[in-house]
């Protein structure tokens, strides 16, 4: 059983038990790593090398792998990882910051986001893509923006509702979540949290039940976006959340990572001062984790991902400076089980938390 560490990918897993393949997206390519039977982990294989890649998807019942890539499109593989081709025909930019496959009625849909942020649909697993063009029908669409240059939004996460893939969530960075409730045919824009959206979390099964991180904290809607609730204040140690992962079953367990400050305060110190938080109370209260991690961690973790099994769970969580941490014991203990990869980061920040 493998799973995916990634910024615009796949982040939630489950199986019959422990995983032994951990496929990690790095500035350098993704690194393919196993776990032997001693229970340590080691490279097994890499691919896409010198590529940046920003998400990895999978399609269960083929194995197809994809992988996006910033600046690079995206490219997939049909034999376990061990060639890549480029499937990006139809996409208006190569710059990829998101993948996610859905169920949806009639077939499988592939999604893609993009910088400049634009969304993207495939029905024949990414053979063909065509713009969902709808997205950008959003009145605050001339405000989108990112702060460091170009300062060009994108399309940072997509979330589909498992249960209900008519209802899809897209954050854009910056610029605020848009829904859909017929398939990404039409969107609203969702309003009453901070408008630097970094990551969606469908809670369970219920479509309504969404959590996001910002820029700016936690934030929980309890009725689908009409109204949100911030869950984690300014002072919070982990201000400037992203990863955000939620226990199959026990929804109100959640492990929430991320920096103390914006990126804007790395520039000087070449510090992000990241924790990784986690709460019973779905969000309401929070207590930072240290058993076997660096507190705070110097650089940040910017991807995080859960396997759940029946009767248990594993965390990872890996870092800018090529650190993979997990745990399996719900946080209370971590283990780097690798170190040295790449940087695990988004595109930009990995230049930024470089040492001076």
């Amino acid at each position: 059983m493998q799973v995916f560490l990634s910024l615009g990918g796949r982040s939630m897993f489950s199986g019959i038990g422990p995983a032994d393949r951990l496929l990690v997206g790095t500035a350098g390519g993704i690194y393919g790593l196993q776990r032997a039977d001693d229970r340590k982990w080691h490279v097994a294989w890499t691919a896409l090398q010198g590529h940046h890649i920003s998400s990895i998807e999978t399609d269960p019942e083929s194995g197809a792998l994809f992988a996006g890539i910033y600046g690079g499109g995206i490219s997939a593989s049909t034999d376990d990882g061990k060639t890549w081709h480029a499937r990006d025909a139809g996409l208006s930019s190569a710059n990829v910051y998101s993948l996610t496959l859905a169920d949806a009625a009639g077939g499988k849909k592939l999604f893609a986001g993009t910088e400049p942020a634009h969304l993207f649909e495939s029905t024949d697993m990414g053979d063909s893509w065509t713009e969902l063009r709808s997205l950008r029908d959003a009145p605050s669409l001339p405000d989108w923006t990112f702060p460091a240059p170009p300062h060009i939004a994108h399309a940072k996460f997509i979330a589909v509702a498992p249960h209900d893939p008519d209802v899809m969530y897209v954050a854009i960075e910056v610029g605020g979540l848009l829904k859909s409730q017929d398939g990404g045919l039409g969107w609203e824009e969702l309003h009453g949290f901070y408008e630097d959206v970094h990551r969606i979390m469908i809670c369970g099964n219920d479509p309504d039940s969404v959590y996001i991180t910002t820029g700016n904290g936690l934030f929980h809607t309890a009725n689908g976006g009409r109204t949100w609730k911030r869950m984690t204040e300014p002072t919070f140690a982990i201000a400037y959340p992203d990863p955000l992962v939620v226990v199959p079953g026990r929804e109100n367990l959640m492990f929430m990572a991320g920096a103390t400050g914006a990126p804007r305060t790395w520039h000087k110190t070449r510090h992000a001062e990241s924790h990784i938080g986690r709460s019973r109370d779905g969000g309401e209260t929070w207590e930072l984790l240290s058993g076997g991690l660096p507190v705070p961690v110097d650089g940040n973790i910017e991807a995080m991902s859960l396997m759940s099994w029946p009767g248990g769970f594993e965390l990872f969580a890996a870092t800018t400076g090529g650190d993979i941490y997990c745990s399996d014991d719900e946080g209370e203990h971590w283990s780097k089980i690798i170190d040295g990869l790449p940087s695990i980061a988004k595109s930009r920040h990995d230049k930024i938390l470089q040492p001076a």
